[in-house]
């Protein structure tokens, strides 16, 4: 499990789930199962609902009669959760973004590092991949993705550069993209800069700003009075709508009052300052350095 991804903030992120031995919790991201082993460790009688989509981890599955596992993409939360005949759960988990092990398979195509197909899906059965994207979209779809979830500053330079090829041939391998591209890179911060290109595209390929926000909204209705809601995400925009909906329990973060003036809001923040990885974790798993975990519970 832990060759296949390395969990961040791993005893900060079970601990503000705050377990209770007989109570039903929800890993939404199982991926290496690390999150979920640990959160097994402390339930006695309780129950564990653990989502994925990506088929690849069915190797990761572990055989416990307290584990129910649902190979689907965790915005049908509500749904299963129905489905089972569980009406309100004691704490849902959420490691957003990627696992260590997609980013170092190349025919997956979430890394720059690599030779592979332009894909990104992380369910592998989906429609619409990197390629689609990046060929049959308009110039202004484009302008949009890497503008607002790239937050490309040259995104003008760069759609034009991409525009033009594709004029000419599809663009299909990660190689054939980064050559693309390289006119458009600054040499100072060319990680970074690809860094955020491949994720502006990972997140369109895989709706996961809408998935995030249909997922937060239901947690309002699904987690008991008590109950703790735990978020692990990795870029500025996705802990922005974390942080809001924290806050407010509205994903655009307004603020609503009551009757009397007081704000009001669905939550209590358990960290009011976001919590981070130190310099030993980044040392020892560097994924984690952009880790921000936060905790609120239903009130």
């Amino acid at each position: 499990m832990d060759e296949y991804h390395v969990p961040v903030l791993l005893e900060e992120s079970i601990e503000g789930l705050n377990i209770q031995p007989g109570g039903t919790y929800v890993d939404v991201t199982y991926g290496g199962g690390g999150h979920s082993a640990k959160i097994l460790e402390k339930l006695g009688d309780g129950k564990l609902i653990a989502f994925d989509q990506d088929v690849d981890v069915k190797d990761n599955l572990v055989n416990d009669d307290r584990l129910i596992f649902v190979r689907h993409n965790f915005k049908y939360i509500r749904h299963f959760l129905r489905y089972y005949q569980i009406d309100k759960v004691d704490g849902i988990l959420a490691d957003l973004g990627v696992s260590s092990h997609d980013f170092d398979v190349p025919d997956r195509g979430f890394s720059f590092r690599f030779e592979g197909n332009l894909d990104m899906r992380m369910n592998q059965s989906a429609a619409l991949d990197a390629a689609k994207v990046i060929n049959e979209y308009d110039e202004a779809q484009l302008w949009t993705i890497f503008q607002e979830y790239g937050e490309i500053k040259n995104w003008r330079h760069l759609v034009s550069a991409i525009t033009a090829a594709r004029s000419n041939e599809p663009i299909t391998s990660t190689s054939q993209f980064l050559k693309v591209i390289a006119p458009c890179v600054p040499v100072k911060i060319e990680k970074k800069y690809l860094a955020m290109v491949f994720q502006a595209l990972r997140i369109e390929v895989n709706n996961e700003i809408g998935v995030l926000s249909d997922f937060l909204e239901s947690t309002t209705d699904l987690l008991k009075p008590g109950g703790r809601l735990v978020v692990l995400s990795y870029h500025s925009l996705e802990d922005r709508i974390v942080k809001n909906f924290m806050r407010s329990g509205r994903i655009d973060g307004v603020q609503e009052n009551d009757f009397f003036g007081n704000r009001s809001s669905p939550f209590e923040l358990i960290n009011r300052k976001i919590i981070t990885p130190g310099e030993r974790e980044i040392a020892l798993n560097p994924r984690a350095r952009s880790g921000k975990l936060r905790i609120a519970e239903k009130k």
